[in-house]
C-alpha cells in the first residue's frame, strides 16, 4: 500500500527539471560553449593577447619601440630588455606590443571587408537565384581561383612606397597596411558566400519568409531582418576562422620581406631576417612567433567552440 502511495505522490509531483523554466537561445548557446574546454581556453588565451597588446601600450610608448640604438644590438634577454633586442638595438618586448595591435586590426579589418562582401553576394545570389545567381556564383569561381598568396606577394611590390602613411589616432600606419588589409578581405570572400548563399536557398521558402512577402515586405528588409539573422551562426563562425587566416596570411608576406613596412610594426615583419640568428640569436624570432602560434590556436579553438555551441542541431547541453 505504502509503494502505491509512493509511486502516485512521485507521479503527481513534477520534478524540479520538470519546473525550471526553459533555457534561451542564450543560455543553450553558453552551455554547449563552456562544454568545450579547448574554446574555453582559446577565449582566455585570446582575451589575454589582447590585453597584452592594447594595454601594454599604456605604459610604453611607440617611441620607445621604435628607439634604435646599435650599441644595443643583439642583447640577450635581461631585466632590462625582457625579450632581447634585435639587429638595430629596438626593445624586442616593445615592439611586440605595438606589433600585436596591428596584427589584430589587420585581422579584423580584413575579415570586415571579406564579411560585407560576402554576406551582400551571398544573400543576393540565394535570394533571388535564377540568372542573377548564376553570374554571382560564376564570378565566385573565378575569385576563388585567384592565389591570394600570389597576388599579395604582386600587389605588395608594386604599392611598395606609393601608398602614403596613414596617421590615426596620433598613431603612423604604414601604408601597406590598406593594401595588405583590401587584398585579404578581397580574395576571401567566396567562402563565405557560398555559406550565406546556401543558409538563404534553405531558408527562403520557410513560413515565416512566405507572411513577410505576402505582407508586402520590401526584399531588401526580408533578406537583412528575417533570413539574415537566421544565418548568424554560420557567418560568425566562418569570421572568427578569417580572423586568423589573414593574420597568418600577413605573417607570411612580412616574414618574406613585402607585407607591412616600417615604421610599423607587426609580428609577421619581427621575423623578417630572423632566420639568420636561429642560433646565435633565438630570441629574434621565439617570442613573436610563439605569439603567432598563440593567436591562431586561440581562435581556432575559439571558432570550433562556437561552430558546436551555435549549432541548432547539437543536443549537448
Amino acid at each position: 500500500m505504502s509503494t502505491a502511495t509512493e509511486i502516485s505522490s512521485s507521479i503527481s509531483q513534477p520534478s524540479s527539471d520538470q519546473l525550471a523554466p526553459p533555457l534561451s537561445l542564450g543560455e543553450l548557446t553558453w552551455r554547449r560553449f563552456r562544454r568545450h574546454k579547448m574554446a574555453l581556453f582559446g577565449a582566455v588565451v585570446l582575451i589575454l593577447l589582447f590585453l597584452y597588446s592594447f594595454g601594454g601600450a599604456l605604459f610604453v610608448s611607440e617611441d620607445y619601440a621604435n628607439l634604435t640604438d646599435t650599441t644595443l644590438r643583439l642583447q640577450p634577454p635581461s631585466a632590462e630588455h625582457p625579450f632581447g633586442t634585435d639587429t638595430v638595438g629596438r626593445d624586442i618586448l616593445a615592439r611586440t606590443l605595438y606589433g600585436g595591435q596591428i596584427s589584430l586590426l589587420i585581422g579584423i579589418a580584413a575579415v570586415l571587408v571579406e564579411t560585407i562582401v560576402g554576406i551582400l553576394i551571398g544573400a543576393i545570389a540565394g535570394f533571388y537565384g535564377g540568372f542573377l545567381d548564376s553570374l554571382l556564383m560564376r564570378m565566385t569561381e573565378a575569385v576563388v581561383t585567384i592565389p591570394q598568396l600570389f597576388l599579395l606577394l604582386v600587389m605588395a611590390k608594386f604599392f611598395a612606397g606609393r601608398v602614403p602613411n596613414i596617421v590615426l589616432l596620433g598613431r603612423t600606419f604604414s601604408g601597406s597596411v590598406v593594401v595588405i588589409v583590401l587584398i585579404i578581405g578581397l580574395t576571401s570572400w567566396p567562402y563565405l558566400a557560398r555559406i550565406v548563399r546556401a543558409e538563404f536557398l534553405s531558408l527562403k521558402e520557410n513560413e515565416f519568409v512566405l507572411a513577410a512577402r505576402a505582407t508586402g515586405t520590401p526584399n531588401w528588409q526580408i533578406i537583412f531582418r528575417h533570413i539574415l539573422p537566421n544565418s548568424v551562426a554560420p557567418i560568425v563562425v566562418s569570421a572568427t576562422l578569417g580572423v586568423a587566416n589573414a593574420i597568418l596570411t600577413e605573417s607570411y608576406i612580412s616574414f618574406l620581406g613585402l607585407g607591412v613596412q616600417p615604421p610599423t610594426a607587426t609580428w609577421g615583419n619581427m621575423l623578417d631576417g630572423a632566420y639568420n640568428y636561429i642560433e646565435t640569436a633565438p630570441w629574434l624570432w621565439i617570442f613573436p612567433g610563439t605569439l603567432i602560434v598563440l593567436i591562431v590556436l586561440s581562435i581556432n579553438f575559439l571558432g570550433d567552440g562556437l561552430r558546436d555551441a551555435l549549432d541548432p542541431r547539437s543536443r549537448a547541453v
